[in-house]
C-alpha cells in the first residue's frame, strides 16, 4: 500500500514569466508532464524533473484561441492535444533532438567512471521541441478530451462529442449528439427507454475504461453514466445511468478492477462496477470521511474536485474544491488524510488552511504526485522568495510516496516480512540484520515484532541511474534475500553481507526486462522476462550465491507474455497474456560445482471463457487448499500437492480445484506424457478482495476486502477425531471482522497481521527560529526587519510549515479473538475452543481473551436496543475453560468503567465466589485485584472480611510485597479513605538477593566511648528506623484498624515460631517493619521457648541450608598428634580471641584487643610464602577471603551490622582490605595437612548470606533474653562464646529455673542425638562440655556477673521493657555484640588458653578438633 514520506518538493521553472501553470498531464508511460498556464505550453522530465520545452503563446493567437484550459498525450508520447478557451483544439507535435542531443547529462566527480552503453538514453534529460499544427475549430467551449489509440475524444458545451484524429485531417473529424445516445438503467430492452430530456445536456468530464470498453461520464447536470460503442464502432453508442443521482463533478475509472469512480458535490466519492448480466451500474461502496475520525470537516470539504487512481490502481488519490488530499485503498481502506491532525494545525494548536490543489497527477510507479496549486496557495509559497513572484514558476510540488510490494509482485503474499519500497531504497521488517534468524519459515515474534525499526536498503547506484523506476521487488522466506527489477534487468542483495549483485556483463542486463514479477525459490531468482535479442519470453532462473550472469542461469522459453507468476512448494505457477495458467516443476540438483535447476511443464489451463480482459487478474496462487465437497478418492495417490488455483479477477476471489471424480487425462509433452487431474469449474469465494494470504499448515486464508478494512478468514472446520461430520455443518466457514490496520503480512501461527501506518513530525517552529534567525543576518540594521511580524509569517508559509515531516511506522495487530468472537456467535464453540488451545502457547494469548470479553462487553452493555441473545454469558462460560479465566475477568473489568462492572459480574459470577476461587488457586495476585473490585461494589465490612482473609494467606506464602499493599488497604477501609487510594509507601522493594535486608530499617553502631570502657560498661548503641510504609503510623495509633492490623501480625510471628521458621520469621521482621525484639520480650516465657533442641536443630540446618558437620575418615592423622593441638595461625592469634580474653576484655579498651588481634594476626602472616599462599586459596575456596577479611574490619571506628553484607558483596572496601592482607601473607607456611583441615571446615559451613542472617537473629535473641535460641543458634555456629555467655547469664538469679532446666536438658539431647546421628558435633560438644558440666554441677563457683552483663541487665532480663535506642543502649551482652561483626572463632576451653589435660587426651582419642579460621 502507500505511504507518503518526508516533506514535498517544490519544482521550480528557470523561464520568467508571470503566469501560474493550473494543469498537468502526464505522458503514458509517465516520463513526461505537459504543465499548462494561460498562454504557455511546457514539458518536464521525470528523472530529473526539470524542464524540457516551453512554448509560449503570441498576444495574437492568445487572443484568437483563448486561454489554455487542459491537455491530453497520444498514446506514444508523440503529440499533444491542447484545448483553448474559444473552443480551438491546438496539436503540438513532439520531436526529439535526435541521439547527441540531450538537455541535461550527469557530470562524475571522478575520472575514469565507467559508463555503460546507452547511459544517455537512460540517464540524460532529451531535448525535445514542441511544433504547432494547424489548429482545429470546433466552434463551441471544449468541456473535455479523452485519448484513445488513434483518435482524439473531444466533447463540447453545445452537448456533441468529436472524434477527431491525431494528424488533424479534416474529413476524419465526427460529431455525436448526445441528445442521440439512448440512455437507460440497464442494456435490456423490456427496462430500456431514453432519458426525459437531453436537451442543454453535455458532457462535463469523461474517461475511458479500457477494461469495459465504455466512456464514464460526467453530465452538467450532475447525473451519472456509462458508454459503451455497439459492435466496437464508436459512432454507435448506447449508455446507462445510475439512478438517484445528480450531483456528480468528476470521474476516474480503475483499470484493473472494473471500477468507475465519481466524484460528488456532497464531498463522497461514489464507487461503481458494471454488471455484466444486465450492463447496470451497481454501487459497490462509497469513499468518504467519517464523523468519527473527522469530526470538524467531514460535511465541510465541499465538492470533490479531482480523482487520480495510481499507476497499478492500488489506491485513489482525492481532491476537494476546499482542499486537502486524502488517499484510500481499492475498496475503501482509508491510508493518509491532510484534513487532520498535524497537517491541519501547528505545533501551538492554530488551525492551517488546506492546500487548494487545481491539478495534480501520478508520476511513474507511483513513487510521486505532482501537484499544481491554485493561485492563492501559489502566492502563499512563493512570499518565502526574495524575488519578485512574477519571475518565479513555483506552483509545482511533488510528494514523495513508498509503497508495498503487494501492490505490483503479489506472488510475496506468501511471504512473513513487510517490504516496501520507494524510488531508491527498500524497507523492511525483517528483524535486527546483525542477527540472522534461522533457517525456519517463520522469524517468529522476537524479530518480526521484537525489532521495531526499519531496515532501509539504498538500492545501488549503479543500478538505478540506468534502470529507474524499480517496479517490482521481492524477499525470500527467510527474509535475508531481496531481488529488485526496473525498466531492464535485476538485481539482488543480501542481508549477511550487505552487498549488491550486479550484471557482470551490462549488456546482459539491457537486452531483458521483468514483465511478470520475480520471486524467490531455494537460493534461486525466478523470474518472468522478455529476451529482445531473441523477441522471446523467458523463464529464467538464476543462482544466488553464483555470479549474475546467463551462463549460470536456468532458461525456459515460453509461448505468450507472462503477466504474473508465483511458487507454491516445488511448483511454480504463470499466468500469461492469453489468459491462460501454466504450471511447471522445479528440481534443484547438486550435479557440478554449483547448484542448478531444471523446470519441467506440468500442465497448462485456459481461463479464456471466464477471464474477460487479462489486466484484470490481480494475482495468482498455487494452495493446497480445497473445499470439502465429499466426494472420495478413487486413488488415493491421485492426491497431488497443489490441489487449487485461487485467482483474484478484478476482486472477485474465484478458485478452481482438481476434479478427483473423472479419470486421469493425459497431455503430450515432448519425449513423454503426463497425468494429471483436471480442474473443475471456477467457484467464487469472496468480492471485494484486494489481497490474499494462504497457509498450507491449517489451510486458512485472510483476504482483505471490502470498506474500512475488513478481513474475512476461510476457516476449516474438521471434526475432532476423526468423527464423522454432521451433516448440516459446512466443511468451511467465512468469518468477517475489521481491523484497524492495512494488513501487509499475516503471520498465522501468531495470529498476528503486520502492517504500516503514516506518522507525522511537525517542525514548523523550528522553520520560524531558523526564518527569523535568516533574515536577521541578512540585514544590516533592525530597522530594515519586515514590518508586522513578517518574518513569522515567511517562516509558518514555507514548505517545512505548510506540512510536517511523514514517516512510516510498523504496526501490528492481533486477529484472533475477532476468529473466536465469530466462532461463538455462530455457534461453534468446539471449533473455537480447538482453535484457542491451539494458540494458547502465545505470550499474548491472555491479552486476546481480555480482549474478546471487553469487545463484547462494551458492545452489549452500552447497546440502547435490548440484545435477545446477548453473547458475553457464552464467551465467560468459554473462557472458564481456560486456567487464566480469573485474571481474564478481573483484568478486564479494571481496564473497564465502573458503570459496566454490574452487567460483567452478572454474567461471569459473583466477584466474591471468584474471590474465593483464587484464594484456593493460591492466585493472591489476582485475588488482590478482585478485592478492588468489592471494595466497590460491597459495604466496607465486606472488603474487610475479605481483605483479612487475603492478608493471612499472603502472610502464610511470604508474599511481603502483598501484605503491605494489604495492610494500607485495611488502613484505608478503617480510616474511610475508600474512594482515595492509601499513598504508596517509600520503602524499598524487597531485593532479589533472599537476605532479610533487616539493615534497610535497623542500623546497630558498636561505637564505644572511653569513659564507658573506664567504667566497665560497653554501649551497645541500637538506632531503629522504622519503615515508613505499611506500620508506620500504625503503631503510633490507637485505632482499632491498627490494633487489629498488630494482632495479626503478632499472631504470624507467633505462628512462624512455633514450628520453627526462623528464615521467614526474620523476612518478615524485615518487609514488614515487624518490632522483632520488643515481641520475643513479651513472648520469652511463652512461644519463645524451645521444647526440642534436636528438632529445632535439624529445622535450622534445613531452612538456612547449612550442611551438618562431618568427620572426615582420617581424622585420626590431623593436625593434633602427640598430645598437642597445633593451630593453623599462632597460639597468640587464639589466645587473643579465647574465651579467656573476651571474658577480661572489661579490663582493657576494646580498641586495643582490636588491634592486638590485627597486629598478631598480621605478625603470623609473614610467615606464608606465596606458594603455600596460593595452595591455601585454592582449597579454602571463596570463603578463605571472608576468614581473612573479618579481622581487619576493627580498622574503622565504627561498623555496623550491616555492613558483613556489604563488605563481602558490594563494597569497594574489600579489595583494599584483601590486598592489604595479601602484600603481608607471603610469610606464612602452612603445611599440606593444616590445607586440608581448613578446607574441611570452610565445607563444614553454609552460605555466607545464611551465616550473616543467623548471626543477627542470634543478636536478636541476645537482646531478647531468649537463651534458649542462643543456644540452639550457638551450636548451629559452633560459637563456644555463645556458649559461654548463656550459661554465664544462667547464673543470674533473675532466670527462671525452667530456663536453666531447658538448656541443660537441651544440651543433653543434642550431645545424645550427636552420639548416635551426628557425630560431627562431637568434638564441639567436647569443646562446650566443662559448660554443660557446670549446668549439671550445682555447687560451681560464681562468676561476678560485672565480668559480663551490663548492671542493668538483670532488671531488664526479668522485666521486658520497650524497644527504642535509650532502653537497648546497655542492654545485653557485649561479648556477643563485639564478636558478631568480627565473627570469632570458636574459643578453646579455659581461661589460660588451653584444655585439661584430661580433656585434651580425650578429644585426641575420639579424633575431635575446631580450628575455625574466621
Amino acid at each position: 500500500m502507500y505511504f507518503l514520506t518526508g516533506w514535498p518538493r517544490r519544482l521550480l521553472c528557470p523561464l520568467k514569466s508571470e503566469e501560474q501553470p493550473f494543469h498537468v498531464q502526464p505522458s503514458s508511460q509517465r516520463f513526461y508532464f505537459a504543465v499548462l498556464s494561460e498562454t504557455q505550453l511546457s514539458v518536464w522530465f521525470s528523472r530529473p524533473s526539470v524542464l524540457i520545452v516551453s512554448y509560449i503563446e503570441s498576444a495574437k493567437a492568445s487572443s484568437q484561441f483563448g486561454f489554455y484550459q487542459q491537455a491530453e498525450w497520444k498514446q506514444d508520447d508523440s503529440m499533444i492535444a491542447v484545448a483553448a478557451a474559444n473552443g480551438y483544439i491546438l496539436l503540438f507535435d513532439v520531436v526529439g533532438g535526435g541521439e547527441d542531443k540531450y538537455l541535461y547529462e550527469p557530470v562524475y566527480s571522478k575520472r575514469g567512471v565507467k559508463v555503460t552503453p546507452g547511459y544517455k538514453e537512460e540517464q540524460c534529460a532529451p531535448a525535445l521541441s514542441l511544433e504547432m499544427k494547424r489548429p482545429m475549430d470546433l466552434e463551441a467551449p471544449i468541456t473535455s478530451m479523452l485519448s484513445l489509440q488513434e483518435d482524439l475524444l473531444v466533447s463540447t458545451a453545445d452537448g456533441y462529442l468529436h472524434i477527431l484524429h491525431w494528424d488533424g485531417i479534416s474529413n476524419g473529424r465526427k460529431a455525436i449528439s448526445l441528445c442521440s445516445v439512448p440512455f437507460s438503467l440497464d442494456l435490456q430492452s423490456a427496462r430500456g427507454g431514453l432519458c426525459l430530456d437531453l436537451k442543454g445536456v453535455y458532457i462535463r468530464d469523461m474517461t475511458y475504461c479500457v477494461t469495459l470498453d465504455g466512456f464514464a461520464v460526467v453530465l452538467n447536470d450532475g447525473r451519472l453514466g456509462f458508454i459503451t460503442p455497439l459492435a466496437n464502432r464508436i459512432t454507435q453508442l448506447q449508455g446507462v445511468w445510475a439512478a438517484d443521482v445528480t450531483d456528480g463533478t468528476c470521474v476516474a475509472v480503475n483499470n484493473k478492477y472494473r471500477l468507475v469512480t465519481f466524484g460528488c458535490a456532497s464531498g463522497s466519492v461514489l464507487v461503481y462496477s458494471i454488471d455484466t448480466t444486465t450492463g447496470s451500474m451497481q454501487l459497490s461502496h462509497k469513499l468518504e470521511l467519517s464523523p468519527k475520525h473527522y469530526p470538524d470537516v467531514w460535511n465541510k470539504t465541499g465538492a470533490v474536485k479531482l480523482i487520480r487512481w495510481s499507476p497499478d490502481y492500488s489506491v485513489a488519490m482525492v481532491t476537494w474544491e476546499c482542499g486537502g488530499l486524502s488517499l484510500w485503498s481499492v475498496f475503501g481502506a482509508h491510508l493518509i488524510c491532510t484534513l487532520g491532525e498535524d497537517f491541519a494545525y501547528r505545533s501551538d494548536g492554530s488551525k492551517k488552511d488546506p492546500i487548494n490543489i487545481s491539478s495534480m497527477s501520478w508520476g511513474a510507479e507511483g513513487y510521486h504526485l505532482w501537484v499544481i496549486t491554485s493561485r492563492e496557495e501559489t502566492e502563499l509559497v512563493e512570499n518565502m522568495e526574495e524575488a519578485p513572484a512574477q519571475t518565479q514558476q513555483a506552483g509545482i510540488l511533488q510528494f514523495h510516496f513508498i509503497k508495498s510490494a503487494l501492490t505490483v509482485n503479489p506472488c510475496t503474499s506468501n511471504q512473513e516480512q513487510v517490504l516496501l519500497h520507494g524510488e531508491d531504497r527498500l524497507y523492511l521488517t525483517c528483524g535486527d540484520p546483525a542477527h540472522p534468524s534461522s533457517n525456519s519459515t517463520s522469524q517468529g515474534l522476537s524479530t518480526l515484532l521484537g525489532y521495531k525499526h526499519w531496515h532501509v536498503v539504498q538500492i545501488h547506484s549503479t543500478y538505478l541511474e540506468s534502470n529507474w523506476p524499480i517496479r517490482f521487488a521481492a524477499i525470500d522466506t527467510a527474509g535475508q534475500c531481496i531481488a529488485v527489477a526496473g525498466r531492464r534487468g535485476f538485481a539482488h542483495y543480501s542481508m549477511s553481507t550487505r552487498k549488491w549483485k550486479l550484471f557482470g556483463n551490462i549488456t546482459q542486463e539491457q537486452n531483458m526486462t521483468v514483465t511478470g514479477g520475480l520471486v524467490w525459490w531455494k537460493g534461486f531468482v525466478v523470474v518472468a522476462c522478455y529476451n529482445f535479442i531473441d523477441r522471446q519470453e523467458e523463464l529464467r532462473l538464476y543462482l544466488r550465491s553464483s555470479n549474475l550472469d546467463n551462463t549460470f542461469s536456468s532458461i525456459t522459453k515460453l509461448h505468450s507474455e507472462t503477466l504474473l507468476l508465483n511458487v507454491f512448494r516445488d511448483m511454480i505457477i504463470l499466468f500469461r497474456a492469453d489468459c491462460s495458467i501454466c504450471l511447471y516443476s522445479m528440481e534443484r540438483r547438486h550435479d557440478g560445482p554449483n547448484p542448478s535447476a531444471s523446470v519441467e511443464l506440468l500442465q497448462e489451463v485456459s481461463m479464456s471463457r471466464y477471464i474477460p480482459h487479462p489486466a484484470l487478474v490481480v494475482s495468482v496462487t498455487l494452495t493446497s487448499v480445497r473445499t470439502e465437497t465429499g466426494i472420495t478418492l478413487k486413488a488415493p495417490q491421485q492426491a497431488c500437492m497443489a490441489d487449487s488455483i485461487i485467482l483474484n479477477l478484478a476482486g472477485q476471489l474465484i478458485m478452481l480445484q482438481r476434479d478427483r471424480s473423472g479419470p486421469q487425462l493425459q497431455e503430450k509433452v515432448p519425449n513423454k506424457t503426463v497425468n494429471y487431474l483436471p480442474f473443475c469449474p471456477p467457484v467464487v469465494l469472496a468480492q471485494y478482495v484486494e489481497n490474499v494470504w494462504t497457509t498450507c499448515q491449517a489451510g486458512m486464508k485472510v483476504y482483505l476486502p471490502s470498506v474500512f478494512t475488513t478481513s474475512i478468514v476461510w476457516l476449516p472446520l474438521f471434526p475432532r477425531d476423526h468423527r464423522k461430520p454432521h451433516s448440516f455443518l459446512s466443511r468451511r466457514i467465512m468469518l468477517p471482522f475489521h481491523i484497524n490496520i492495512y494488513p501487509l503480512a499475516v503471520l498465522f501461527e501468531d495470529a498476528l497481521v503486520l502492517g504500516a501506518s503514516n506518522e507525522t513530525v511537525l517542525y514548523d517552529s523550528l522553520q520560524v527560529e531558523r526564518s527569523i534567525i535568516l533574515l536577521y543576518n541578512k540585514s544590516t540594521c533592525l530597522e530594515q526587519l519586515p514590518p508586522d511580524n513578517t518574518a513569522n509569517e515567511t517562516g509558518r508559509e514555507s514548505l517545512e510549515g505548510l506540512f510536517p515531516y511523514c514517516t512510516v511506522e510498523r504496526t501490528s495487530q492481533i486477529y484472533l479473538h475477532h476468529i473466536l468472537r465469530q466462532l461463538l456467535v455462530r455457534n461453534l464453540g468446539e471449533q473455537a475452543l480447538l482453535l484457542a488451545q491451539s494458540c494458547a502457547a502465545l505470550p499474548y494469548f491472555p491479552h486476546v481473551m481480555e480482549l474478546m470479553v471487553h469487545v463484547v462487553l462494551e458492545e452489549e452493555a452500552t447497546s440502547r436496543e435490548p440484545i435477545p441473545d446477548p453473547l458475553l454469558p457464552t464467551v465467560a462460560k468459554f473462557i472458564t475453560e481456560f486456567p487464566l479465566f480469573l485474571q481474564t475477568i478481573v483484568h478486564c473489568a479494571r481496564k473497564t468503567e465502573f458503570a459496566l462492572w454490574n452487567y460483567l459480574f452478572a454474567a461471569v459470577g459473583n466477584p466474591k465466589d471468584l474471590f474465593e476461587e483464587c484464594l484456593m488457586a493460591q492466585d493472591l495476585d489476582t485475588a488482590a485485584s478482585y478485592l478492588i473490585i468489592l471494595q466497590n461494589m460491597e459495604v466496607p465490612a465486606v472488603s474487610r472480611q475479605h481483605a483479612t482473609l487475603l492478608f493471612n494467606t499472603a502472610l502464610e506464602q511470604g508474599k511481603w510485597d502483598l501484605c503491605r499493599h494489604m495492610i494500607r488497604f485495611l488502613k484505608a477501609i478503617g480510616s474511610g479513605e475508600m474512594e482515595t487510594p492509601p499513598p504508596t509507601p517509600t520503602t524499598q522493594e524487597p531485593s532479589s538477593t533472599g537476605g532479610f535486608d533487616l539493615f534497610r530499617n535497623r542500623s546497630i553502631s558498636l561505637s564505644q566511648s572511653a569513659d564507658s570502657i573506664a567504667a566497665g560498661k560497653f554501649n551497645l548503641t541500637k538506632t531503629f528506623s522504622m519503615p515508613s510504609g505499611p506500620s508506620a503510623k500504625g503503631y503510633d495509633s490507637d485505632c482499632a484498624e491498627n490494633m487489629y492490623i498488630d494482632m495479626m501480625l503478632r499472631r504470624h510471628a507467633r505462628h512462624l515460631l512455633e514450628h520453627v521458621r526462623l528464615k521467614e520469621l526474620g523476612c518478615f521482621s524485615a518487609q514488614l517493619g515487624f518490632e522483632l525484639i520488643g515481641w520475643l520480650c513479651h513472648e520469652r516465657t511463652r512461644v519463645a521457648r524451645v521444647d526440642d533442641f534436636v528438632m529445632a536443630l535439624k529445622c535450622l540446618h534445613k531452612d538456612f541450608l547449612w550442611p551438618f558437620p562431618v568427620i572426615p575418615a582420617g581424622s585420626i592423622s590431623s593436625p593434633f598428634k602427640n598430645g598437642h593441638r597445633r593451630t593453623v595461625l599462632s597460639q597468640h592469634l587464639l589466645k587473643s580471641q579465647s574465651a579467656d580474653s573476651l571474658l577480661n576484655m572489661d579490663t582493657a579498651p576494646p580498641q586495643a584487643v582490636a588491634r592486638n588481634s590485627n597486629h598478631t594476626w598480621l605478625d603470623r602472616l609473614g610467615a606464608l610464602g606465596p606458594t603455600e599462599m596460593d595452595t591455601a586459596l585454592s582449597h579454602g575456596g571463596p570463603q578463605t577471603q571472608e576468614a581473612f577479611l573479618s579481622p581487619l574490619t576493627n580498622k574503622t571506628e565504627e561498623c555496623s551490622i550491616g555492613s558483613a553484607t556489604d563488605l563481602t558483596e558490594t563494597s569497594s572496601m574489600v579489595d583494599g582490605d584483601w590486598t592489604m592482607v595479601d602484600d603481608n601473607f607471603s610469610t606464612l607456611s602452612l603445611t599440606h595437612s593444616e590445607l586440608e583441615h581448613i578446607s574441611r571446615e570452610l565445607a563444614n559451613k553454609g552460605p555466607h548470606k545464611s551465616q550473616v542472617q543467623l548471626r543477627y537473629l542470634l543478636h536478636v535473641f541476645m537482646e531478647a533474653g531468649c537463651l534458649e535460641w542462643c543456644v540452639v543458634i550457638g551450636l548451629i555456629l559452633r560459637e563456644t562464646t555463645v556458649i559461654k555467655q548463656v550459661v554465664n547469664f544462667l547464673d543470674s538469679p533473675e532466670v527462671p529455673p525452667e530456663t536453666v532446666q531447658s538448656v541443660r536438658s537441651g544440651l543433653l539431647g543434642v550431645d545424645a542425638w550427636a552420639s548416635t546421628d551426628c557425630l560431627g558435633y562431637k568434638p564441639f560438644l567436647n569443646m562446650i562440655r566443662p559448660q554443660l558440666q557446670k549446668l549439671i554441677e550445682t555447687s560451681v563457683e560464681q562468676i561476678q556477673p560485672e565480668a559480663f552483663l551490663p548492671g542493668a541487665s538483670n532488671s531488664k532480663l526479668a522485666e521486658p521493657q520497650p524497644a527504642g535506642p535509650s532502653a537497648e543502649d546497655s542492654r545485653g551482652p557485649v561479648l556477643l555484640g563485639l564478636a558478631l561483626p568480627l565473627e570469632p572463632p570458636g574459643g578453646l576451653g579455659t581461661e589460660d588458653g588451653g584444655v585439661p589435660e584430661e580433656q585434651e587426651e580425650q578429644a585426641v582419642d575420639e579424633g575431635a578438633y575446631d580450628c575455625t579460621l574466621s
